[in-house]
């Protein structure tokens, strides 16, 4: 079974960033599409960011200018930098790796709260 684990949230004042980091357990961890995703409870989960193996890059429309997603292929890590920051991006941030559309494996959260 592929091992997601998500690491960096954290209490933020708004304005400020913060960087969340995934890791995976995969063999060629360079081919598979890298998701972040958040969830407030009682909401459905919705898509923040998705990068694909070959860097192709996509965003929320709420985080576009202020959130970046990259990939550091060595060390079988995505991230997403988080700046200028809102109360409303308060959220628990979940990681997922696409190995087919059959397979896609999310790691157990990281909560994020921007507030002053």
């Amino acid at each position: 079974q592929v091992q997601v684990v998500e690491s960096g949230g954290g209490l933020v004042q708004p304005g400020g960033s913060l960087r969340l980091s995934c890791a995976a357990s995969i063999r060629v961890f360079g081919l598979y599409t890298m998701g972040w995703y958040r969830q407030v409870i009682g909401k459905q989960r919705e898509l923040v960011a998705r990068i694909t193996g070959g860097g192709r890059t996509n965003y929320a429309d709420s985080v576009k200018g202020r959130f970046s997603i990259s990939r550091e292929n060595a060390k079988n890590t995505v991230y997403l930098q988080m700046n200028s920051l809102k109360p409303e991006d308060t959220a628990v941030y979940y990681c997922n790796l696409e190995q087919s559309i059959l397979d896609i494996f999310w790691g157990q959260g990281t909560q994020v709260t921007v507030s002053s």
